[in-house]
C-alpha cells in the first residue's frame, strides 16, 4: 500500500535533491535526503527506502557518465571502502552513528577549510600542485566512506578528502565518483537485505519515486557537464564544506539530546 499524499510532499523534494547530487553536484544536496524523509518516516526507515533509489539514480549517473573516470583513484580507495562497509555490517547493533557524522563532519569541514588557505596562499605566489596518489590515506579514508556510506549514507566527504586534492579533469573526477558509490550502494544491498531493512512494501514505495530520482540526476549531470574548472573545483570544495556543516549539526544535535 501506497502512504498518503504529506508523505510524497517531503518525499519528491528529498529525492528531487539526492537526483541533483548524484548527478555529479556533490554531497551537501544528498545528504539531505534522510533528513528530509525522517519527517514522515523513522531515520531507519528512509535510510532504506533511499538505497534503492539511489541505486536507480547509479545507473543514469553511469550512463551519463561512461565515457569518464579515474581507474586509478577508482581501484586504490575500493578496497579500505568495501571493509569499512564490512565493518558497518559486523557492528550494526552497536555502531556509534552520531560520533561517526561528527567526525566525517570534522574532517570535511577543516579540509575545505585547508582548501580556502591555499587559495589564499595562492594570491600571495602559492602554487597549487596536483597530489600524487597516497595508498595508506586512500586505504583510511575509503574505509572511513564506505563505513559512513552504510551506517548513514554519508560517504561523500572522505571520498572527497582523498580525491578533490588530486586535481582530476572534473568530468574524469565526477565520473570516478559516480563509478565508487555506484559499487559501494550495490554492495550494500546484501547487508540491508539481511538486516531486514529492505522489504516487499519499502521497494514498493522506492519505485513509485524513480522517475523523479531519473530527471534529476540527469538535470544535475547536465549542469556539471558545463562547468569550467575553474568554477567545477570552488564549487565541489563549497560542497564538501556544507556536507560537512550538516553532519555536524545532526550529529552534535542528536548528541545533546540523549544527555
Amino acid at each position: 500500500m501506497l502512504p498518503d499524499l504529506n508523505f510524497y510532499l517531503v518525499a519528491i523534494p528529498a529525492v528531487l535533491l539526492v537526483g541533483f547530487s548524484k548527478g555529479g553536484m556533490g554531497e551537501a544536496l544528498a545528504l539531505m535526503g534522510v533528513p528530509l524523509l525522517s519527517l514522515v518516516v523513522s531515520p531507519v526507515k528512509a535510510a532504506a527506502l533511499l538505497l534503492p533509489i539511489l541505486i536507480a539514480m547509479d545507473m543514469v549517473s553511469l550512463w551519463a557518465w561512461r565515457k569518464n573516470g579515474d581507474r586509478r583513484t577508482l581501484l586504490i580507495l575500493l578496497p579500505g571502502a568495501l571493509a569499512g562497509i564490512a565493518i558497518g555490517w559486523a557492528t550494526a547493533a552497536v555502531v556509534p552513528r552520531d560520533a561517526l557524522r561528527l567526525i566525517i563532519g570534522l574532517i570535511a569541514v577543516l579540509f575545505a577549510l585547508r582548501y580556502a588557505v591555499l587559495v589564499w596562499r595562492a594570491r600571495h605566489g602559492y602554487v597549487m600542485t596536483p597530489k600524487p596518489h597516497r595508498p595508506a590515506l586512500a586505504v583510511l579514508l575509503g574505509a572511513f566512506s564506505g563505513y559512513g556510506s552504510f551506517v548513514a549514507h554519508a560517504g561523500g566527504p572522505p571520498f572527497q578528502v582523498y580525491a578533490l586534492p588530486l586535481q582530476l579533469p572534473p568530468r574524469d573526477y565526477t565520473g570516478t565518483m559516480v563509478r565508487f558509490f555506484a559499487i559501494l550502494n550495490a554492495v550494500k544491498l546484501i547487508p540491508y537485505f539481511a538486516l531486514g531493512q529492505l522489504d516487499t512494501e519499502n521497494l514498493i514505495v522506492s519505485v513509485s519515486l524513480f522517475p523523479f530520482a531519473v530527471v534529476a540526476t540527469m538535470a544535475g549531470a547536465f549542469f556539471v557537464r558545463r562547468m569550467r574548472p575553474q568554477i567545477f573545483y570552488p564549487f565541489m570544495y563549497a560542497m564538501a564544506f556544507l556536507a560537512g556543516a550538516r553532519l555536524i549539526h545532526e550529529a552534535l544535535g542528536a548528541l545533546l539530546d540523549t544527555r
